[in-house]
């Protein structure tokens, strides 16, 4: 994105290489859902999985917007990835009841 002075095509297919990472992860979670049962201590910690859903849109919004306005899609991929650095206990939670 760099050499390219972050123009719009660029952003947007970094939005979408982000957008796959997010729809793998949430596919993973899923299948260790279904693998597990709807009662395992995985189930229950991950819930309705608030974050993955939102980490998903906001990178379909992101990439649409990066035709828009690139910089306001950097902003919200910048946004996600520190949502991420916010630590996550609820695994750590439902693994210490």
């Amino acid at each position: 994105m760099g050499e390219n002075h972050f123009t719009s095509v660029p952003v947007a297919l970094y939005g979408v290489v982000m957008l796959m990472s997010g729809c793998a992860y949430f596919i993973l979670s899923r299948m260790l859902i279904s693998h597990h049962g709807r009662d395992s201590a995985l189930a229950v910690a991950l819930g309705k999985d608030f974050k993955g859903i939102a980490l998903l849109i906001l990178y379909m919004i992101a990439t649409l917007l990066s035709f828009i306005n690139p910089r306001i899609a950097l902003g919200i991929y910048i946004f996600v990835a520190l949502m991420w650095f916010i630590p996550d206990r609820r695994i750590e939670r439902v693994i210490a009841e």
